[in-house]
C-alpha cells in the first residue's frame, strides 16, 4: 500500500534525488579514501609523520618545539584521521541510502537529512580543523615543500560544503509549485 504522503514524480522530487545522488557520490569518495589509507597505509603515514614532526619547515621556524616525533602519537593520529575518514564515508552513504528511501515525500526527505548533514559536517570538521587549521597552521605544513596538503583538503571540504548547502536548501523554494 502506498503511502499517503507519496508525492508524484515532478521538479521537486527530481531535485529530491539528485540530492541523494551527490551525497552518495561523497559517501563513496570518503570511502574510498580511507579503503586506500588502509591498503596503502604507508603512503599517507609518511604524509602524517613529517608533517607531524615538522620536519620539512623552514629550517629557522620558532614553532618547531609543537613537533610531535613520538611515533605512538603519529600513529595515533593517523588512526584518527582514518577513523574519521570511515565515519564521514558511512554516515554519507547511510545517509545517501535514507534519501533515496524518502525521495518520494518532503517530509519524510527533510528527515532523512540528518545523517547526511551529519557526514559532510565531519568531512567538514576534518579538512578544515585536521588538516586547515591544525596541519596547516599549528605545524606549519604550509612551509613544506613536499608535505602540503592543505590544497587538496581545501578541495575535499569545499565539495562537501557544495553538497551540504544544496542538501539542505528547500525543493520547495528553489521550484515553487
Amino acid at each position: 500500500m502506498p503511502s499517503p504522503d507519496r508525492e508524484p514524480w515532478n521538479e521537486q522530487t527530481t531535485i529530491r534525488l539528485l540530492k541523494a545522488g551527490m551525497v552518495l557520490a561523497v559517501g563513496l569518495w570518503a570511502l574510498l579514501i580511507a579503503f586506500n589509507n588502509i591498503v596503502d597505509y604507508d603512503a599517507n603515514w609518511q604524509f602524517v609523520q613529517h608533517v607531524l614532526a615538522m620536519d620539512t619547515v623552514f629550517p629557522d621556524n620558532a614553532l618547531k618545539h609543537r613537533a610531535i616525533t613520538d611515533p605512538r602519537l603519529q600513529a595515533l593520529a593517523y588512526r584518527l584521521i582514518i577513523a574519521a575518514e570511515w565515519t564521514m564515508g558511512a554516515l554519507c552513504t547511510f545517509g545517501a541510502l535514507r534519501l533515496f528511501r524518502a525521495w518520494r515525500s518532503r517530509a519524510r526527505f527533510i528527515r532523512a537529512k540528518a545523517a547526511a548533514a551529519c557526514g559532510l559536517t565531519l568531512i567538514f570538521l576534518t579538512y578544515f580543523v585536521g588538516f586547515v587549521i591544525i596541519g596547516g597552521e599549528w605545524f606549519c605544513m604550509w612551509q613544506s615543500p613536499i608535505w602540503d596538503g592543505q590544497a587538496k583538503a581545501v578541495m575535499f571540504l569545499s565539495c562537501a560544503m557544495l553538497v551540504l548547502i544544496v542538501l539542505l536548501m528547500d525543493e520547495q523554494r528553489v521550484l515553487p509549485s
